[in-house]
């Protein structure tokens, strides 16, 4: 019984321009558009619309719109639309709600709050399009120590590294919660732009396993797909101890999406939940941590670096000082902004912490403890932009993971329902019919063009700033100034307000 619910959007129709070409109605998979027979006109069901604009962009006429609809309940400050319509959703269903994609409440993005320093006459800046720009780098533990043998050759005695031509890499996105299509212009795209991607906690396809040397591989509670030629297939090994989008819960994929290409991948029953418990079973110390994390090495021979990842919580300074002593080449922090497949909303919105207070405190934490050399540090959670980017390097990152962005530039439209399995751009589905709707050759340019495009930015960016790489950037903070930042916020994220001197 929705009776109580109110439409979330309105589909208004121009019916001097609408044809009734039924354009609409086949691309919906919501079946928000019909056509009347009687009357010869298209129908549309506001209360199935999600907003994807699928319709919108298709519609040859330029008929449609979507509006937010303007009929509210009986509001105060405290009960909101949605509030209200949550407590009607959970009446009618007993059930936990699910949502989308990152927390969209309106907490204070930190990012926009950082302004970046530019270089004028003492420190002249540099140009980018005259002058080399140094964006390649290299994640995994760096040596302390110099060692040559007797007749002086260097001792090579760095552990395995990986490669990036750009410090960006796309997140976490496991194979079922998105499609084969998806998958495949992620991995073309980190081919091609000499970077990586991540397979999330859904195993590897037997297609992609070409791409292994631009993959991330997962080992997840669950341990979906994780078998030896699987760890051996990847450039590295992430295990995942938790996501910014649902900290301290396993994970659950309906077994709707649990198709039969899945099932192979995943190496589960088709039609059956997948189903990720909370902890590692094998997990409940730093200790037991080390031990999986060299167990890893051990089975690929130790050449490949292993990543740890964790969601960006109020103890995470303290968490990555010990996974930086467990072995681990890489911590992977995953913000609060982070976007999932399906999350419990009351978890994607009141759990974790920002992104940019975590990193601030990690990397303050492993400075000071004299261990920030022994790993590498990944972010991620709602990097936006090219100048997120910078000031995630600045704060202390090494490189940043970037997931929202990635699919935004397959087509998504953020219409936050990824748990239904309906993705009219054929992104969060396995319904061929809706699959097909992805290009994976006009997918990848796309991701191609859009990192590429931040990585000119970078060099931009950084060229007036007076700096040439971005090992130089990595942790410089007093590029940083805040503005509309509390003294609290300033001293947690280790910057200036913005006017101060240097």
């Amino acid at each position: 019984m929705n009776q109580y619910i109110q439409p979330e959007y309105e589909v208004i129709r121009d019916e001097n321009r609408c044809i009734a070409c039924r354009v609409c109605e086949r691309q919906c998979a919501n079946l928000v558009h019909s056509y009347d027979a009687d009357t010869g006109k298209m129908k549309a069901d506001s209360s199935l619309c999600v907003n994807c604009h699928r319709c919108v962009c298709v519609c040859p006429t330029h008929a449609l719109k979507i509006v937010k609809s303007d009929d509210t309940y009986k509001i105060n400050s405290n009960w909101s639309n949605d509030t209200i319509n949550e407590v009607y959703r959970q009446a009618n269903s007993g059930g936990v709600l699910l949502s989308s994609m990152g927390n969209p409440k309106e907490y204070p993005v930190f990012w926009d709050k950082m302004l970046i320093n530019a270089s004028q006459v003492t420190n002249p800046p540099i140009d980018p399009l005259r002058e080399p720009m140094e964006t390649k780098l290299w994640l995994g533990k760096r040596t302390a120590e110099i060692k040559r043998d007797k007749s002086g050759k260097l001792i090579n005695t760095l552990a395995p590294q990986l490669e990036l031509k750009i410090p960006i890499m796309f997140s976490a996105m496991s194979y079922g919660s998105i499609s084969y299509n998806a998958h495949e212009s992620l991995a073309r795209a980190a081919q091609e732009l000499g970077i990586y991607y991540n397979t999330g906690e859904g195993g590897l396809h037997k297609d992609f396993y070409k791409y292994g040397k631009n993959t991330i591989v997962q080992v997840a509670s669950g341990r979906f797909g994780v078998y030896k030629d699987y760890l051996d297939a990847a450039a590295a090994i992430e295990i995942k101890m938790g996501q910014g989008a649902k900290p301290g819960i396993g994970g659950h994929l309906p077994g709707a999406k649990i198709s039969a290409d899945v099932s192979e991948t995943r190496m589960i029953p088709q039609g059956v939940d997948a189903i990720s418990p909370a902890p590692h079973h094998d997990i409940y110390s730093i200790e037991d941590l080390r031990q999986l994390v060299y167990s890893l090495k051990e089975a690929t021979d130790y050449k490949k670096p292993v990543i740890v990842k964790i969601a960006a919580v109020h103890n995470c300074a303290a968490i990555a000082s010990g996974i930086a002593r467990s072995g681990a080449d890489v911590i992977a922090i995953d913000g609060y902004r982070g976007g999932t497949g399906a999350a419990p909303t009351r978890i994607r919105d009141n759990v974790g912490i920002p992104i940019e207070l975590a990193l601030a405190q990690v990397d303050e934490r492993l400075r000071e403890e004299g261990i920030r050399d022994e790993v590498s540090i990944v972010v991620g959670g709602s990097i936006r932009s090219s100048a997120d980017l910078v000031k995630a390097i600045a704060l202390g990152a090494d490189a940043c993971y970037i997931g929202t962005a990635a699919l935004l530039a397959l087509g998504c439209h953020l219409c936050r329902t990824c748990q239904a399995g309906k993705c009219n751009w054929g992104i969060a589905t396995q319904r061929p019919d809706l699959v097909k709707r992805l290009n994976p050759d006009v997918g990848y340019k796309r991701l191609v063009n859009l990192v590429t495009a931040w990585n000119h930015e970078l060099q931009e960016i950084m060229g007036g700033m007076g700096i040439n790489s971005v090992e130089a950037l990595r942790g410089n903070r007093l590029m940083l100034r805040g503005i509309g930042l509390t003294d609290t916020e300033l001293s947690v994220l280790g910057i200036k307000y913005a006017g101060q001197s240097m």
